[in-house]
């Protein structure tokens, strides 16, 4: 209690303030709106987390007087991002894993050429132009006529 005047918890909740007020250090009278924000403004189903947190952090404090738990919020922080970079390591191996299991799944842009060529051919040489069981056909092989090239010019055939 500085000189007569209560300190702004014990006015605000109208008690009497006793010499040695754990509050009085906090919440000087001069400034009855700091606890008034404590009090009041905090609605009554956050107070018990409000509470739960100054605990924690005097706990924090009393372990690393130096950092407190700001210390213990970057540690949580690192370890999060050392395993989220795990992660993706392990999500990129079960890819290479399945990518290596499963031939279907193309994994060159070679390949995507290639398959798109044998298609055309494909379609061109059975469906379309089936010549070859026509009477009037002479025979002409367009699947042979197709040139398959790379992307950088060399031939396939």
């Amino acid at each position: 209690m500085g000189g007569n005047s209560p300190c702004a918890s014990c006015k605000l909740l109208r008690r009497r303030c006793a010499k040695d007020c754990i509050f009085a250090p906090y919440f000087p009278s001069d400034d009855p709106h700091k606890f008034a924000i404590v009090h009041k403004e905090l609605p009554v189903q956050q107070r018990a987390d409000a509470v739960s947190s100054l605990v924690y952090e005097a706990n924090a404090r009393v372990r690393d007087p130096v950092y407190g738990c700001v210390g213990a919020i970057s540690y949580l922080q690192n370890q999060v991002s050392q395993l989220q970079t795990q992660l993706a390591v392990a999500r990129a191996e079960i890819v290479c894993i399945q990518m290596q299991q499963d031939p279907i799944v193309p994994t060159s842009p070679q390949i995507l050429l290639d398959q798109a060529v044998d298609d055309k051919s494909f379609l061109l040489h059975n469906h379309y132009f089936n010549f070859a069981n026509s009477p009037s056909s002479t025979n002409v092989n367009f699947h042979d006529s197709l040139k398959r090239e790379t992307i950088f010019g060399d031939s396939l055939s």
